[in-house]
């Protein structure tokens, strides 16, 4: 394939990527909406987004062996805990203030990195976590007195920590073959590993299974749950996640990760046109500020392995750490 050939096709690969994780949020907040606790949906996505990837797991089941604390970090952070915070956010607030709040991730590295590490951060870095905070700011409106109710807003940072969390313990993705794992293989497992946890804490045998066989409101419109529920897992999630990392491997994590921080605004657009949350001009001004703010951060944060990226990609980003997760 000619070089500008291959570019492109990554370029619309990571453009499809941003649009598929972006509506995620959209799709699985009607299903909420109808009856099917937050916790359910996310174990929903996971486990059959691991049944269609189980595949992918079996060729590479020598990372059970490898990189065993990289995949339960990756399951229990990446999976379990940013889809569990980012779902149970988006039942209380809108699915763009939930996932603008979610970039803060990036900024929380590098408080880590410079508050408990104690290594320097450069300026770009610094300027960057102060416009992805100011713009939080304007996102939840604090001069209203938070226009969200707390727990929503509290739900959407531990959303951050969790992937923040996860972008930490992906720098030392080396294993004990000293080699980087595929990034295919580590989405696999995260999503198995996730899926097994969130079923101890899910509870799926309780959940009200006749949900998903009637109707949801998307907005005025009412669509089949199944429906939603597929897009969820085979869109939103399998083909998000595959063509994320195509598109890595066809550019960079740099480049796509650009790319991906479309995600937010079309999580924004969707929720806006099919769930009419609207958000005001001072929340779109400081949802900018948040991804300029995150994508400075990311991109200037010290590594602290120099390897390759684990599972590149998006929020849930693509850049020098591993892959997005919402």
């Amino acid at each position: 394939m000619h070089m500008s050939e291959g570019r492109n096709a990554g370029l619309g690969l990571a453009l499809a990527s941003a649009l598929a994780f972006g509506g995620s949020g959209t799709a699985a907040k009607p299903l909420i909406e109808a009856g099917l606790g937050p916790l359910h949906v996310v174990w929903l996505r996971a486990a059959g987004a691991a049944l269609v990837l189980l595949p992918l797991a079996w060729r590479h089941r020598s990372l059970l062996r490898t990189h065993p604390a990289l995949l339960a970090g990756y399951g229990l952070l990446g999976v379990a805990g940013v889809q569990a915070f980012y779902f149970a956010a988006i039942a209380r607030i809108p699915v763009g203030v939930a996932l603008l709040i979610e970039y803060l991730g990036p900024a929380l590295v590098l408080g880590w990195i410079r508050f408990v590490q104690r290594r320097p951060v450069s300026r770009a870095a610094a300027a960057g976590v102060v416009l992805a905070v100011t713009g939080m700011a304007c996102v939840v409106e604090v001069w209203t007195g938070m226009r969200f109710g707390p727990a929503g807003v509290a739900l959407a940072l531990g959303a951050a920590v969790c992937q923040a969390a996860y972008f930490i313990l992906g720098d030392h993705g080396r294993g004990t073959d000293g080699k980087a794992p595929d990034p295919l293989g580590v989405i696999a497992y995260g999503l198995l590993i996730g899926a097994v946890v969130l079923t101890a804490v899910a509870r799926p045998w309780g959940m009200d299974w006749a949900v998903l066989g009637g109707p949801a409101e998307l907005g005025s419109r009412s669509v089949p749950a199944g429906v939603l529920l597929a897009w969820v897992i085979l869109i939103a999630t399998v083909v998000a996640y595959l063509t994320g990392i195509v598109s890595v491997r066809l550019l960079s994590p740099q480049v796509a990760g650009v790319v991906s921080f479309l995600e937010a605004v079309v999580a924004t657009v969707l929720a806006w046109v099919l769930l009419g949350e609207h958000l005001a001009a001072p929340q779109l001004a400081g949802g900018a500020l948040v991804l300029v703010g995150a994508f400075i951060a990311q991109t200037s944060r010290p590594k602290t392995s120099g390897g390759e990226p684990v599972a590149s990609g998006g929020s849930e980003a693509a850049l020098p750490a591993p892959q997005r997760t919402a």
